[in-house]
């Protein structure tokens, strides 16, 4: 089929190709709405505020994993994947949850975490009693070393190895993330089919698409080889933290496998079932995240899109950074689709780590409305949340009580919404949220930003606007994105339609030529910069510059 012609359901034109160019929400549901009182969002407050966030323009919700679980990684860690834990709701909460989205045209996409699951999962609990059950080799198992240490040197991402030791088995399990977390053995084809088991109870029950957590760990290499050391210079803290010993390694064996190719495919020719499927992938890999966005997302048989965690980085981003990345997009991913983020429960918030004006916020989401890809928001950045600053005695993320205070975790991004300044708990909860509300929080609340015009959540909604308005924003080819000092500028062509963009990435004003053209001035609520007749660009710190050309 061509991708775009839409198949006739019900008398009703489906678009396949919904999520090219889509803005996707992400509700992390512990902290989002409380219904009853007990400190934790749940599935009902995601049906109260979903009038809210259909009002931010966005296409699609990703909800977070709510499925069963003992909680050890706050849901990371399944225990059933095919139900609802009591903390937030039950199954016909969360399909009132569909019902009220889709009938707002809000399309719903869930967490999936398949590479493991929480160590009190039934197959797990079935698996590890002894070598020759019937899920014996659902897990990643292996006997130890002659002097009895773990078969090879992997690590966790969490600190320390990655193999925990079993006395029932007298074997080692692999866990690339908590010890309560076993991975599962993808080589065994009948993990693969419960998986997709799994998969297809959702679509079923009505949901669009997934999140994929942790899409590179999959498979782990069969012969369980070492891995080689990563040279200093080739270190960074994308996926850990710079005090965590997990940056010294190379992690070509313990993740990142050639056989996931194969499952992807599986995966996606059971999306393709349904009339409008779609998956994201999280690719978690510092040294060659683009490149596997490029694999898994090439051609029509991987899964639609992927992120990569250039854009989740500590570092500042700025004109030149951004450019490298789409170069090296073009390189290694041209015939891939990426889904950029700046902010997601597992980092700090972008103000906090990049330190934000309220004006380079506003220049960086206009900018990321026009990028190419489509687009992840966190709950919360479209009210321009700083990080919160969780104390130790209130953590409850394991990764920040491990290596606090040089890493503190990311609770500090996970504090609850807020949706009202009067209320202490911010119209969160009526008893005691599970993590403390930020007091910074409160005079940036959304019945406070509603009653201001200037407010960022109203920009927010005008650049959602803006990029859904225009087909070249969703769609359309760049012939390149180029830094020009402090200047980022780019078109973007779809069919008949040519924009032109421009972005001052500084507080310092700046001139900057533009393509000879008929141009007319567009974007002017989003604060763009007209150019002169001499095709001359003065724009001011942090202003765009946003034209369509004529005839277009």
């Amino acid at each position: 089929m061509n991708t775009m012609e839409r198949p006739v359901i019900g008398g009703t034109q489906v678009d396949k190709d919904w999520w090219r160019g889509a803005i996707i929400y992400q509700i992390y549901p512990r902290s989002y709405q409380d219904t009853n009182g007990d400190g934790v969002g749940d599935l009902l407050g995601i049906v109260q505020r979903l009038p809210y966030i259909a009002s931010l323009g966005v296409d699609a919700i990703w909800i977070s994993p709510f499925f069963t679980s003992p909680m050890k990684d706050f849901g990371y860690d399944v225990s059933d994947y095919c139900d609802v834990d009591p903390m937030f709701g039950t199954l016909a909460d969360f399909d009132a949850v569909i019902d009220t989205a889709h009938r707002l045209g809000v399309k719903v996409m869930i967490d999936l975490v398949l590479s493991h699951t929480s160590d009190q999962h039934p197959w797990f609990e079935e698996s590890r009693q002894n070598r020759d059950n019937r899920r014996a080799d659902w897990y990643v198992w292996s006997d130890p070393k002659p002097d009895g240490t773990p078969p090879n040197n992997w690590l966790s991402i969490f600190g320390g190895p990655a193999w925990q030791w079993d006395a029932r088995r007298e074997q080692y399990y692999l866990h690339n993330f908590l010890v309560s977390q076993p991975d599962l053995n993808f080589h065994n084809e009948d993990v693969q089919n419960a998986l997709l088991g799994v998969t297809r109870f959702w679509l079923d029950r009505g949901v669009d698409g997934f999140r994929l957590d942790t899409i590179n760990f999959y498979f782990a290499d069969k012969e369980l080889r070492d891995n080689p050391a990563l040279p200093q210079e080739s270190r960074n803290a994308y996926i850990a933290p710079s005090v965590n010993p997990y940056n010294h390694q190379d992690h070509v064996y313990s993740k990142n496998r050639p056989e996931n190719l194969g499952f992807l495919r599986r995966f996606r020719e059971l999306l393709d079932e349904y009339p409008a499927a779609a998956a994201v992938g999280e690719v978690g890999d510092a040294q060659r995240g683009l490149e596997l966005l490029g694999e898994y997302t090439r051609g029509t048989d991987g899964v639609q899109m992927c992120y990569a965690f250039e854009f989740l980085a500590k570092n500042q981003l700025n004109a030149q950074r951004i450019a490298e990345v789409f170069a090296e997009v073009d390189r290694v991913a041209k015939d891939g689709w990426p889904c950029w983020a700046f902010s997601n429960h597992d980092v700090t918030r972008h103000t906090s780590r990049w330190e934000l004006t309220p004006a380079a916020h506003r220049a960086f989401t206009t900018m990321l409305m026009c990028l190419p890809g489509s687009v992840c928001l966190y709950q919360g950045e479209e009210l321009g949340l700083p990080e919160a600053d969780v104390a130790f005695e209130d953590l409850q993320d394991p990764y920040g009580i491990e290596f606090w205070p040089e890493y503190k975790g990311r609770d500090g991004c996970r504090t609850p919404m807020v949706w009202e300044q009067s209320n202490q708990n911010a119209g969160f909860t009526q008893g005691d949220p599970w993590l403390p509300i930020s007091h910074d929080h409160l005079n940036r609340a959304v019945a406070v930003q509603e009653d201001d015009p200037g407010a960022i959540l109203h920009h927010y909604r005008r650049a959602i606007a803006f990029r859904r308005a225009h087909k070249a924003l969703l769609h359309g080819r760049h012939e390149g994105i180029f830094a020009y000092g402090d200047i980022l500028a780019f078109t973007r062509t779809y069919e008949d339609q040519t924009i032109f963009c421009a972005f001052n990435l500084s507080d310092t004003p700046s001139v900057h030529g533009m393509p000879a053209g008929d141009w007319m001035t567009i974007g002017s609520e989003l604060g763009g910069a007209a150019p002169t007749p001499d095709y001359r660009l003065h724009l001011g710190p942090w202003q765009p510059c946003l034209a369509l050309k004529r005839g277009d």
